[in-house]
């Protein structure tokens, strides 16, 4: 077995016996939240510093309540987290309209500007989502660790093709990340299919967000080079 081999059997290992990290999810929206320095003043939601603000202390206040590991449940963690992950959303959404308002009717002023916010809400967009289908997978991280059987929303590769994976294998933070950005690429599902309606929504959800994001983009880049 290669080294690579090596390492992913033992992570694998560790999600199934130690159960899996918070951190990733932690430096997503960290991430997310700090994206909105990036935007442009008509964009940003009240003062530049206001969400990054706010963003910066309610994720510090997660990181010194939750556990290390996700392994049994604690319900101030998952709502702290539920609802920052909301609260950020919910901004980038409204960050959204205001950029779509602005590409459509704001004339040439700070067309250049515009265009960066929109690459930055495109990427806060795909953060968003890893974060949002790691949680909603058959219950979120906890449920997943306690009761592996559970049906599950989305279908990977690796689980329909086993002989692929390590035993054990499960999805870890990264697989659902990276189905968030093929979801925001392809505006479609590519290798990771959604089973329940709920997970068709929210891909759903994203693909519209992203294709329209992209699409203002381009056209406003278009625009300014001709």
């Amino acid at each position: 077995m290669s080294h690579r081999l090596r390492y992913e059997a033992q992570r694998v290992q560790a999600r199934v016996e130690q159960g899996e990290p918070y951190w990733p999810a932690f430096v997503c929206l960290a991430v997310a939240v700090a994206l909105n320095l990036a935007l442009a003043d008509r964009v940003t939601v009240g003062p530049w510093w206001l969400v990054p603000a706010v963003g910066a202390v309610a994720l510090v206040a997660l990181a010194i309540v939750a556990p290390t590991r996700a392994t049994h449940h604690v319900r101030r963690v998952r709502t702290l987290a539920i609802c920052i992950t909301a609260a950020v959303t919910l901004t980038n959404v409204v960050q959204l309209v205001l950029l779509a308002h602005y590409l459509i009717d704001g004339g040439d002023a700070g067309g250049h500007s515009l265009i960066v916010s929109g690459v930055a809400l495109w990427l806060t967009n795909v953060l968003l989502f890893g974060v949002w289908y790691w949680e909603m997978d058959r219950g979120g991280p906890v449920a997943r660790f306690q009761h592996p059987d559970n049906h599950a929303d989305f279908m990977f590769p690796q689980m329909d093709n086993p002989h692929y994976a390590p035993p054990n294998w499960r999805p870890g933070f990264g697989d659902y990340l990276y189905t968030s950005l093929t979801a925001a690429t392809a505006f479609s599902p590519t290798d990771t299919m959604p089973l329940t309606q709920t997970a068709k929504l929210v891909m759903a959800v994203q693909s519209t967000t992203a294709f329209a994001t992209i699409g203002l983009v381009i056209a406003r880049a278009v625009n300014i080079l001709g």
